[in-house]
């Protein structure tokens, strides 16, 4: 443990620094500025306290006062150009003292801290005569001399705008007889002396008039207030009676208006009711209008827009029908044609299969294939020539006959000849086909000719 008289040591270098630091706290009086300088940034060159307290560091700041006592300077300006070109003496008192608004205290703390009261007055005296100056050379010896509203006012605005500058303010200003060495003002005071008993003479003389024609004023007033009374006496007396007379004459024409109005009003009355019966009449008569018109419009029209609304469906409908049964037959039709499309392809695919087959059966060539094909059908085609004479029927033939011809033939055995001639023989058939008959086949129907032929001549 530490000894006992380090411990008190501590406790007393405390206490110190503790009393130090609370002396190191200022309070600023009410008629002073606190200005606190030192390490406070760059911003500003101090700190201004009004009415409060600021603490102080020690060693790295600084504190003075500034104080807020109003100080009076005396400006008497000599020799002053007016607007004229004439030269006036301004005597002028000014009061002024340190603003304590924060820009200004913070100006005056720059520019006036450490300065005397009598320094801080020839400063502010410098700016004063120089803004008066300016003031009275932009104002002619009237406006001096009577306007001081005018005068003060422009001294006041620019004074303010330069004690600114360096924190002050102006508190009053007083201005005192104005003089020139010309003797303007002085004539101008004199012509306004003279004004003055010239309008007072004429005062003066104006109240003696008023109290000449007072005076026989009130004579006269006295005679003709006299003669009103008497006549007032008389007239009051007059309009006694006729107010009387009025007033009886009122009270019959009220009566007479009263019973008028009476009269008026009971037949209004009447009226008014007549009137609203037949409104309500009228209403109700426009009332069955509209119920019958309604009635009307839904017997016909709703009528007539459902039976509009059953054509259109019903329209809609068999149109309808009609484009599904054309469909119908469309789809029926193209179904029979797409079968017998398909039979007659399968059937030509047959045919067309056989004939590959003949072909191939015939060593490959065509012509034996058709040859084939044509005896095949052989059977068919002379049926089909003998179904040609089959049906002839000849009961009589008649020949003329002389006997004979050229060729040794008669013409009976012509005639026959002729009529066997008459079927397409077989061979032409096949010479039409563009084929030939066998050979076998041709031979034996030129021994089949020559035999038939010669049975025909026998």
């Amino acid at each position: 443990m530490f000894p006992l008289y380090f411990i008190v040591i501590g406790v007393i270098v405390l206490v110190f620094l503790f009393i130090a630091l609370i002396n190191r706290y200022r309070r600023c009086p009410s008629d002073k500025i606190l200005v606190i300088y030192g390490s406070k940034g760059t911003n500003k060159s101090a700190k201004c306290v009004h009415g409060g307290g600021a603490f102080v560091w020690p060693i790295i700041e600084d504190y003075a006062y500034l104080g807020l006592t109003p100080i009076s300077i005396d400006a008497n300006l000599t020799n002053a150009l007016s607007r004229q070109n004439i030269r006036v003496d301004v005597p002028c008192r000014f009061t002024v003292g340190i603003s304590t608004d924060p820009e200004s205290m913070l100006a005056a703390a720059e520019r006036l801290l450490g300065l005397t009261a009598q320094q801080i007055q020839e400063l502010a005296r410098d700016i004063l005569f120089g803004q008066l100056r300016l003031v009275i050379a932009t104002m002619s010896i009237e406006e001096l001399n009577s306007d001081r509203d005018k005068f003060l006012e422009a001294i006041s605005a620019n004074v303010e705008v330069e004690l600114k500058k360096i924190g002050l303010r102006l508190i009053n200003v007083n201005v005192t007889d104005i003089k020139d060495e010309s003797g303007y003002i002085e004539a101008l005071g004199q012509e306004a002396a003279a004004k003055a008993i010239n309008e007072a003479k004429v005062r003066v003389a104006e109240q003696e008039k008023v109290g000449e024609i007072g005076k026989a004023e009130a004579v006269r007033e006295t005679r003709i207030r006299t003669a009103e009374a008497n006549a007032e006496a008389v007239r009051g007396e007059n309009e006694a009676k006729i107010a009387i007379a009025n007033s009886e004459a009122n009270r019959r024409e009220k009566e007479a208006e009263a019973q008028r109005k009476a009269t008026a009003a009971e037949k209004v009355a009447q009226a008014q009711a007549l009137e609203e019966a037949y409104a309500a009449e009228q209403k109700a008569e426009e009332a069955r209008a509209n119920r019958e018109r309604s009635t009307q419009t839904a017997n016909v029209i709703v009528a007539q827009e459902i039976e509009k609304q059953r054509l259109v469906l019903a329209a809609e409908a068999e149109a309808e029908q009609k484009r599904v049964n054309a469909k119908g037959e469309a789809d029926a039709i193209y179904a029979k044609m797409e079968a017998e499309a398909k039979g007659l392809y399968e059937m030509l695919a047959k045919q067309a299969a056989g004939y590959d087959k003949m072909i191939q059966a015939a060593g490959g060539d065509a012509t034996k294939a058709y040859s084939l094909l044509l005896l095949e059908k052989l059977p068919e085609l002379v049926k089909t020539q003998v179904e040609a004479i089959k049906g002839i029927n000849i009961d009589k033939v008649t020949v003329w006959d002389n006997g004979g011809t050229a060729d040794g033939k008669t013409n009976t055995a012509n005639f026959l000849s002729g009529l066997m001639k008459s079927i397409p023989p077989l061979n032409d058939l096949f010479d039409q086909a563009g084929m030939s008959l066998p050979e076998y086949l041709a031979k034996k129907k030129e021994e089949n000719a020559s035999t038939e032929t010669a049975e025909i001549e026998e």
